[in-house]
C-alpha cells in the first residue's frame, strides 16, 4: 500500500523524476537529492511504512543485504574511504520524512560529516540492571 500524501511514495514509485540507482520489485534506490557527501542514496521501499517499527519482516529482512550491495558500489565508484548507513526512527532521532529509509553515505577521511553521538560514561549497576529487563522482554 502507498501513501497519497507521502513524498518518499511517490519518489520510489516514479510519480516525480529522481537519479534512480537502482530498483527491483520492493525498493527504489535514487541519489539523495541534499546529499551529505556525493554518492548519498536513500534506499526507499515501494510500499509505505512509517517507521522500522512498522516494517514489514520481509521487507525488513532485504534492507540489509541491499544496503551492502549499494554501499560497495558506491564506495567502489567514488572512491570512498567508508559508508555509513543510516536509519532513523522518529523525530526525536532525526526523521523527517515518515515512510521508512535506509541512507548509504560515504565517507571519506576528514570529511567533516558530523554523524555521531556523545561517548557518555555508563553506570555499572544501571546497565546490568537494564540488560537483565532487557534480557526478560527479548526472550518471552
Amino acid at each position: 500500500m502507498t501513501k497519497d500524501d507521502c513524498i518518499f511514495c511517490k519518489l520510489a514509485n516514479g510519480v516525480f523524476p529522481t537519479n534512480k540507482i537502482y530498483e527491483d520489485d520492493d525498493f527504489t534506490v535514487i541519489l539523495d537529492a541534499s546529499p551529505a557527501n556525493k554518492g548519498h542514496s536513500l534506499i526507499l521501499p515501494k510500499q509505505h511504512y512509517d517507521c522500522l517499527f512498522r516494517l514489514d519482516d520481509d521487507i525488513a529482512a532485504k534492507v540489509m543485504p541491499l544496503a551492502k550491495k549499494i554501499g560497495a558500489a558506491i564506495k567502489a565508484e567514488v572512491g570512498a574511504d567508508g559508508i555509513n548507513v543510516v536509519q532513523n526512527n522518529g523525530a526525536a532521532a532525526g526523521q523527517t520524512v515518515f515512510h521508512f529509509h535506509t541512507h548509504i553515505i560515504p565517507r571519506y577521511e576528514n570529511d567533516g560529516c558530523g554523524i555521531g553521538w556523545p561517548q557518555n560514561e555508563a553506570n555499572d549497576e544501571e546497565q546490568k540492571e537494564l540488560a537483565k529487563k532487557l534480557a526478560e522482554k527479548l526472550m518471552n
